[in-house]
């Protein structure tokens, strides 16, 4: 029997990447999942691969920063699926630019993207966990140590955490835990396309010596969504190797 057996999850931005990752992990260890995504299709696509793989899955397109649509996502996991215990709030664009070249709307897309679409995933899914649960926020490395070019995805990620904290505290009476992870380098698609010099400068700085894997952030989740972390909420737990501690 799986840590996740009889339970049902919705993960965001779960068309692809570590999303679909957490998805996978979450799915082979007894959950139903829904995958919110921006793109549809791709979503569709996603849960279709998962279905075949024996995971109970179903898929909805969603915009994090409209509130109405987080909460058909959540209604269509109850209704898919009869519950909702697990929460992943993994949606996340970049928009990336000095400071001096970022165009406001930029700054603002990506707080957006990420905090208040976090902050619709949490009020949404509280209202929906009947018999406590969990929600797991995925921030960043940059959230910590702040990145260059980056100060909309850097300040944003550290929102990630300060929202966390607070809502653990709100949440906890109805047994409800919400914890963060903040992945470093993690091998996708994405990190794989950076200028080889770039690569290399952020594997020098891991004390484990090498990037990690999508698999490894998945797993992170599913503990922190299983009973295994049942007395753990206001956490952040860094995936990093090591890189920053």
């Amino acid at each position: 029997m799986g840590l996740l057996e009889g339970r049902a999850a919705v993960v965001t931005g779960g068309a692809r990447g570590i999303g679909l990752e957490i998805a996978r992990v979450l799915g082979a260890h007894g959950a139903a999942v829904v995958l919110g995504d921006l793109d549809g299709d791709g979503a569709a696509e996603a849960a279709e691969r998962l279905a075949r793989g024996g995971v109970r899955a179903a898929a909805v397109a969603c915009d994090v920063t409209d509130d109405a649509a987080v909460a058909a996502l959540v209604a269509h996991c109850v209704d898919r699926f009869g519950r909702l215990d697990v929460m992943v709030n993994n949606a996340g664009i970049t928009r990336d630019a000095t400071m001096r070249k970022m165009p406001v709307d930029d700054f603002r897309a990506v707080l957006d993207v990420h905090v208040t679409g976090a902050w619709n995933g949490i009020r949404c899914a509280a209202a929906a966990m009947r018999d406590g649960g969990a929600i797991v926020n995925i921030s960043s490395i940059a959230g910590k140590v702040g990145n260059f070019g980056q100060t909309n995805y850097s300040a944003a990620k550290a929102g990630l955490v300060g929202l966390t904290k607070a809502s653990a505290k709100e949440l906890a009476g109805a047994g409800i835990r919400v914890n963060a992870v903040q992945p470093g380098l993690i091998r996708t698609a994405m990190t794989e396309a950076m200028p080889r010099h770039a690569w290399d400068a952020k594997l020098a700085e891991i004390p484990l010596g090498r990037a990690g894997e999508p698999v490894e952030v998945a797993n992170v989740v599913l503990f922190l969504g299983s009973d295994l972390s049942s007395y753990l909420t206001g956490a952040v737990i860094e995936v990093t190797g090591g890189r920053y501690m």
